[in-house]
């Protein structure tokens, strides 16, 4: 069924920004003497919001842990920031077919600037970071923030496109397709993210937006 709207999470969907996530995790891990982490163990294991993850790694110390992060983050996340194969293509076919917005675990205000930085913010009527709505990734709760400003409602012809499990849980607890881009070789892959589609890449995506924008819609309109 032709969508009525596109959500993309951001991280490993849309952009790399993984040099700076891991700069910043391991400039925290040196400040608290703990192993530091390669980009595999990076991939593998960031996947909640900063306010949901840091506790559970820093105890009561994780607002310490939090301010070194951001310092890190921010003064060098915009260089090291590229597209992900094929995302501007498949950001350009979802727009032939209606409204975008834009849901990550990123802090919003980063969020932000990275879409600003690529000249990609005209591109979505809302970009929904960490922190934005009450609760973050796997919480129905930034989703659904995000089509309230957008002016549609929660259904399976939303598609909430993202490279991980937890996207695809955001997705089903907001009523939304779950839709997987990437086959999730670093989230145990397809039988453990269970997406309602699948795709191998940005472009096989890209290709199928194409297709159903070519299609009419629900009702004929």
């Amino acid at each position: 069924m032709r969508p009525s709207c596109v959500l993309w999470d951001w991280d490993n969907t849309l952009v790399d920004g993984w040099a700076a996530i891991q700069q910043g995790l391991n400039a925290t891990f040196r400040a608290f003497a703990m192993p530091e982490w390669d980009r595999t163990q990076v991939l593998g294991n960031v996947r909640r919001s900063l306010r949901d993850s840091f506790p559970d790694l820093f105890g009561d110390q994780w607002e310490r842990a939090r301010d070194i992060f951001y310092t890190e983050v921010r003064a060098c996340h915009l260089d090291v920031l590229n597209p992900m194969p094929g995302a501007a293509e498949a950001i350009a076919a979802a727009a032939t077919i209606g409204p975008q917005g834009v849901v990550s675990n990123k802090q919003g205000p980063l969020l932000r600037a990275e879409a600003a930085h690529l000249g990609w913010s005209g591109h979505f009527g809302t970009l929904v970071g960490a922190g934005d709505a009450p609760a973050d990734k796997p919480d129905a709760a930034p989703l659904l923030m995000a089509l309230a400003v957008l002016g549609i409602p929660p259904s399976e012809r939303v598609w909430y496109v993202g490279d991980t499990a937890l996207d695809m849980q955001a997705a089903r607890a907001a009523g939304c397709k779950a839709v997987l881009v990437g086959g999730a070789p670093h989230d145990g892959g397809l039988d453990h993210a269970r997406p309602d589609l699948a795709f191998d890449d940005a472009m096989a995506l890209r290709a199928a937006l194409h297709r159903l924008a070519r299609t009419p819609s629900l009702g004929g309109s």
